[in-house]
């Protein structure tokens, strides 16, 4: 098994993080993983993206010339990208400010309105996580237990309150598909 996956949006939207954190996550699971960030020079509200590869089996290279998944925070991420993904994959879009639709229709969509759904938690910097939990519960990649424990790792002891709101947010993403 082999999965690939590209995470963009703009800087400051949580994608790198978004993309560290799967990719702990899988290697808390026991999988190979692979995570390649790539931002533009000015980093907040540029373009942001990263790619992680998960497999069970050792990876030959970090970059992903055809992966099976994009989750897009922004609609410019959505036109650059979706090209890329293989027919049959899948894109994941934060539809609460991507209204436009993939023009490919040999691929699934996923629509999360994670933007209104942050609102609601009153955390509008949770987009990211909770477009995570709902990629996760529809691909099943690694569980919302070993998830929590990776940000854990990566948030630290002392972020208490973040976790707390990340966790709702995981749970929101997850609960939605």
């Amino acid at each position: 098994m082999m999965i690939k996956t590209i995470m963009a949006g703009f800087g400051g939207q949580g994608v790198l993080m978004m993309g560290y954190s799967l990719a702990n996550a899988a290697m808390l699971e026991g999988y190979q993983v692979t995570y390649l960030p790539s931002y533009g020079a000015e980093v907040r509200g540029g373009t942001a993206n990263c790619t992680v590869a998960i497999s069970d089996e050792e990876i030959a290279s970090p970059v992903a010339s055809a992966p099976d998944y994009l989750v897009t925070l922004n609609a410019p991420s959505l036109f650059t990208f979706q090209n890329r993904i293989v027919p049959g994959g899948g894109i994941f879009i934060n539809s609460s400010i991507v209204r436009e639709n993939p023009i490919r229709k040999d691929i699934e969509c996923f629509r999360v309105p994670a933007g209104e759904m942050a609102e609601q938690l009153g955390e509008p910097r949770s987009v990211n996580v909770i477009m995570l939990g709902a990629f996760l519960k529809k691909m099943g990649l690694v569980s919302a237990e070993t998830y929590m424990k990776s940000l854990k790792q990566i948030m630290g002891e002392r972020r208490k309150a973040v976790m707390e709101i990340n966790k709702k947010a995981f749970m929101a993403g997850q609960n939605l598909l």
